[in-house]
């Protein structure tokens, strides 16, 4: 019979030490302008109606209920970006870029799935297709191999994710932090002994007993905002990607965002997580300064959540949601999106925020405009069933 297990113990027990690599060497070639894209997956469906809130929609404010986040002058109100959105206040270091012109928002965005399995939504967001594929090959490979193939390309985890695996070779680093494994690899590992009920059982019960200790530190995780688990893989990446010798596109992961239960408004566990990955994105925009104006961030989720709460003071799997854009190479200071509505019958299937923005048209238009890849390969090689994907006009600084 297993025992119970612990991240940590279940890291050293299956991993070992030897898979873990140290600091890569690079020797890169030079995408056009010797520019930096960044994508940071989001990992679990982050609730955009809370990150990106529609203070300006008439609706919200009933619709959210307890969750609803006060207007912007209000005793913990969003933070404007203009007459129709805010931003979380725990994101506030964001808030400082939108005002400097190196924060765009996506809203209403989705990926073309329509279901809500995590398993498949990411499948979806990682390969770039219309459904899920058991190919095993990611946009974001397919397109390294555009710029010139191997040693171009760096995922910052234990193993590169789906959107970086496939023929083009990418490089792989983890912090030396001491984190356990990603939720990512976990759901993979458990997928692998699917058949066996004892691992089944240990693994569910860790990662509960763990999700039970993460919720009850909530308040010693709000005093040390910054200081949490994501801020030294982000100094890490901006230290790798600041030197002419590394790399130039990158993938992080930021899980935890699967919020079914006691959410909160302005405070509370959501807050406590959006507060770590703004202040992580402060710390990388801090550390990329020497290359930050050839730099542009993507931070995308799976899917968005329920526009309306559940009984248990939190949101369940939805469709459309927020991105984020961050970067000195953005034509900063805008909201993109084809805005929906929260009436009632506007909601997708009477309970999402309805998708208007395909994010593929998001990371397209990046490709295009930013790394400077031609949009006919995009569209044959990169999303090669988008059909007639518009781009998107003016997102980067020229």
């Amino acid at each position: 019979m297993i025992s119970a297990l612990n991240r940590r113990g279940l890291l050293q027990g299956l991993l070992g030490a030897g898979l873990l690599a140290s600091v890569p060497r690079f020797a890169y070639a030079k995408t056009p302008d010797d520019r930096r894209f960044i994508f940071i997956i989001l990992r679990g469906g982050m609730d955009g109606l809370a990150a990106v809130p529609p203070v300006g929609d008439k609706d919200y404010v009933a619709l959210r209920g307890p969750l609803a986040i006060a207007a912007p002058g209000q005793a913990d109100g969003a933070l404007p970006l203009d007459d129709r959105f805010g931003l979380h206040p725990a994101l506030a270091p964001l808030h400082a870029l939108w005002h400097a012109g190196q924060l765009q928002v996506v809203h209403a965005a989705s990926t073309p799935y329509r279901d809500r399995s995590h398993f498949d939504a990411q499948n979806v967001l990682e390969t770039g297709g219309r459904g899920p594929s058991g190919a095993g090959v990611g946009w974001l490979n397919r397109a390294l191999g555009l710029m010139g193939g191997s040693g171009l390309g760096l995922a910052v985890n234990e193993a590169a994710p789906l959107v970086m695996s496939g023929p083009t070779q990418v490089a792989t680093w983890v912090s030396g932090s001491g984190a356990g494994p990603s939720d990512y690899l976990l759901d993979a590992i458990d997928r692998l002994y699917a058949d066996s009920p004892a691992f089944h059982a240990a693994l569910a019960t860790a990662r509960d007993t763990e999700q039970l200790l993460a919720d009850a530190d909530t308040n010693a995780m709000t005093r040390q905002r910054g200081l949490g688990r994501l801020t030294p893989s982000f100094k890490g990446l901006a230290s790798l990607m600041r030197d002419d010798r590394g790399p130039r596109i990158a993938t992080l992961e930021v899980t935890g965002w699967d919020t079914h239960s006691a959410q909160g408004a302005a405070t509370g566990r959501l807050a406590v997580l959006l507060g770590q990955f703004a202040d992580a994105l402060a710390a990388l925009r801090k550390d990329l300064d020497p290359v930050w104006s050839k730099t542009i961030v993507v931070a995308a989720t799976e899917f968005g959540r329920t526009a309306a709460p559940n009984g248990t003071g939190g949101t369940d799997h939805g469709t459309a949601g927020a991105a984020f854009l961050l970067g000195g190479a953005l034509e900063g200071r805008r909201v993109i999106t084809d805005w929906p509505g929260l009436s009632r019958d506007r909601l997708y299937e009477g309970r999402d925020l309805a998708p208007t923005t395909d994010l593929r048209s998001i990371f397209a238009s990046v490709l295009r405009d930013h790394v400077g890849l031609p949009e006919a390969d995009i569209r044959s090689r990169v999303f090669v069933d988008a059909g007639q994907m518009p781009f998107v006009a003016d997102l980067v600084r020229v």
